[in-house]
């Protein structure tokens, strides 16, 4: 009974933390530096960057264009 309150409470605040983000976008931004910077502290010697799938589609489109040009 008391895990399933703490889920149902975790639940809530996941919302809300949600609603926020969504009123801003760039706390999104801002939540995944703070992320890579906490993984930095633990010094691990990698860190993986993903990149937005939509950047990989510009400079895919990008490459395009210049292939067609040559």
């Amino acid at each position: 009974m008391i895990h399933a309150d703490g889920e149902f409470q975790a639940s809530a605040k996941l919302r809300d933390a949600a609603q926020v983000m969504a009123a801003e976008p760039v706390s999104i931004q801002l939540r995944y530096l703070q992320t890579l910077t906490e993984i930095a502290v633990e010094k691990n010697s990698t860190i993986v960057f993903p990149l937005p799938l939509e950047f990989m589609k510009l400079f895919t489109q990008i490459l395009d264009r210049n292939e067609k040009k040559a």
